[in-house]
């Protein structure tokens, strides 16, 4: 289903057009098993735009910061290091209004 809803790489897309992503990822997520920990999805503000992190199924892996069209930006955190990737070092100085968008409830 998540491939049904594509969104553009343009400066001009928007939360509009991008706004059944998110739905679209958890339902993806009920449909595969449980992670352990349990899946969940942050929103936050991040230079100047709204950004998802999706976390990872998990251990060792990069928790994923993708943007509004949930197209991946870099990994802030997770991997061996829990470091993430290090393509965004300013992520947790520079990320506000951390809200929880989802937990897996099962």
């Amino acid at each position: 289903m998540l491939g049904l809803v594509q969104c553009q790489k343009d400066a001009d897309v928007g939360p509009k057009q991008c706004s059944g992503l998110i739905q679209a990822k958890i339902e993806e997520l009920q449909r595969k098993p449980k992670q352990n920990p349990a899946a969940r999805i942050y929103e936050y503000q991040y230079d100047g735009r709204t950004v998802y992190t999706i976390s990872a199924d998990c251990c060792d892996q990069f928790n994923t910061l993708y943007d509004e069209c949930l197209n991946p930006i870099c990994a802030p955190s997770g991997g061996i290091t829990g470091r993430g990737d290090g393509k965004c070092p300013d992520f947790a100085a520079k990320a506000t209004n951390e809200r929880l968008v989802w937990l897996d409830p099962r």
